[in-house]
């Protein structure tokens, strides 16, 4: 999938209202250029989680198909067979983890492969039985007396340590996702958590550093990534998303349930005081009956009270990462829910944290498709960068061992070159006699 040194990604996002391929590569300024997009219903996803993997598997193959046509329109034409998939779900857990090694030669600079060892040698740490590793993400690292290290290659020492975030899932679910994956016929290039995914495509460095909340409301789920001094500090799942505020709106305003849906996208708040008494939507009665009269008003005071009890899950969160006073940089939101008016206004009212909404086009070009820049694409979008930095990152370390191999080289043998020289010295004086003879 690579043409002229340009890698094009596919960052497949299988979620439970949606499933959404995005098409990007990079251009000359080093902007995420999306290529194309194809989206179309999940149905056989439940709460992040597949449950139906007939009907996943078809939703798959049609958001493929709409994302090939798309790119056909642009007079594109690419042979899709990998994708980056992201993954969420209840079954997400995540733990911090302590490990360190001893050196054989604590003299040698510490190499990139040495690195890689030491983070694969903390992926054999004891699980739950049927919970499988996903990401092992290094936070800072130590290396004899030199603590929070965050790139130990190049240092010396005799042992090196280091803090891990691990996460983890299901193995039944991260199997699923690979058999729909492959069914569809596609193979999986990486498995990527989705707020991981989401917080490339909508947080900047600067946010991260400072201490940042991100919480990506899907239809489902909410996820939570919580960043500090520019690394992953804790993640956590919530069970709630958009699909439970529909849910307490079919029942709150007694409508159908797609009804309920459009009644929270076109007319839904998060603050009812922000809506007047006598606003009133007619919305059209069962079979012939009389149409029937939803308040406004009442109907942001159902989602109001749902979305408080998100971001209470999201404050205990913050509360038991122990960066409640950390998070300079505040919350940020994205997902579909993200898009619900005055939410950031009862976020800042509930958490008492700055809070703005995330839009994934900070680091993406200008593009056609002009949807993309909808919170509801953050996580897709983020897959597609997530892949593009990962293949530059394994290009650049590429270079970097081979300069370090290069450098060990010359060590060595300049090395050998003094043993010699010092050699020929011992040899020179001994020959004394030999003159003599």
């Amino acid at each position: 999938m690579a043409e002229e040194n340009k890698k094009i990604v596919v960052g497949l996002d299988i979620g439970t209202s949606k499933v959404c391929a995005i098409i990007g590569t990079k251009n000359e300024y080093g902007k995420v250029e999306i290529l194309g997009m194809g989206k179309t219903e999940s149905l056989g996803v439940i709460r992040g989680e597949v449950r139906n993997i007939d009907k996943t598997i078809k939703s798959i193959n049609e958001a493929i198909d709409r994302a090939k046509k798309s790119l056909e329109a642009n007079n594109i034409k690419i042979e899709i067979n990998y994708v980056h998939v992201g993954i969420a779900g209840q079954h997400i857990k995540s733990k911090q983890h302590r490990n360190s090694i001893s050196r054989n030669n604590p003299e040698d600079l510490i190499t990139r492969d040495e690195i890689e060892k030491f983070i694969n040698e903390t992926k054999k740490v004891a699980l739950p039985p049927g919970d499988e590793i996903i990401h092992v993400i290094p936070q800072e690292y130590q290396v004899d007396d030199f603590a929070d290290v965050t790139d130990p290659a190049g240092i010396a020492g005799v042992r090196m340590s280091a803090n891990f975030h691990i996460i983890t899932g299901n193995v039944d679910a991260i199997k699923s996702i690979y058999r729909c994956v492959r069914s569809s016929g596609l193979e999986v290039d990486d498995l990527i958590l989705e707020p991981l995914s989401s917080a490339e495509s909508v947080l900047t460095p600067e946010e991260m550093e400072a201490g940042v909340c991100l919480v990506d409301i899907g239809g489902g789920t909410s996820d939570v990534a919580i960043f500090k001094n520019g690394i992953i500090r804790h993640t956590a799942v919530i069970p709630f998303g958009g699909n439970i505020i529909t849910d307490d709106i079919v029942e709150g305003c007694q409508v159908l349930r797609n009804q309920a849906e459009l009644l929270k996208i076109k007319f839904g708040s998060a603050v009812a005081d922000e809506n007047k008494d006598n606003e009133i939507v007619c919305i059209p009665g069962f079979h012939g009956r009389a149409p029937k009269e939803v308040s406004v008003k009442n109907l942001a005071m159902v989602i109001q009270a749902r979305v408080e009890e998100i971001f209470e899950s999201v404050l205990f969160q913050i509360k038991s990462s122990g960066l409640e006073r950390k998070l300079n940089a505040g919350i940020v939101i994205s997902g579909g829910g993200a898009q619900l008016k005055h939410l950031s206004k009862l976020v800042e009212y509930v958490t008492g944290m700055d809070t703005r909404i995330g839009y994934p086009n900070e680091h993406i070009a200008k593009s056609a498709i002009e949807e993309i820049k909808s919170p509801m694409y953050a996580t897709g979008v983020g897959l597609v960068i997530k892949g593009l930095n990962g293949f530059e990152t394994t290009k650049e370390e590429t270079n970097k061992q081979e300069q370090q191999n290069i450098d060990t080289n010359i060590q060595k043998s300049n090395g050998l070159l003094s043993k010699l020289l010092e050699k020929g010295k011992s040899w020179l004086n001994d020959g004394d006699d030999i003159k003599d003879f």
